[in-house]
């Protein structure tokens, strides 16, 4: 196997760090995994769904009422 060396911002080192601790894995093996992904997808980006996109969002306010999205009595005064 051949040895490269890169220079990361502290952010991204960090994330790196934590998602190889995370997965038991060495930062080498993360690293390799995600080039092999970006060449497996010929250099594009992933092709993510809205709900992968707002993971971090959903079911994130509490308090409002759960049926907005089909009780009429909340929708009074929209679309007209």
């Amino acid at each position: 196997m051949n040895t490269i060396s890169l220079k990361l911002p502290k952010a991204l080192n960090a994330k790196l760090a934590v998602t190889a601790k995370r997965r038991g894995a060495s930062k080498s093996a993360i690293v390799r995994e995600a080039i092999e992904d970006y060449f497996a997808r010929n250099g594009t980006a992933p092709s993510l769904s809205v709900a992968e996109l707002a993971k971090e969002l959903i079911g994130c306010v509490d308090g409002g009422p759960p049926d907005l999205s089909y009780n009429k009595k909340h929708m009074k005064g929209f679309g007209k």
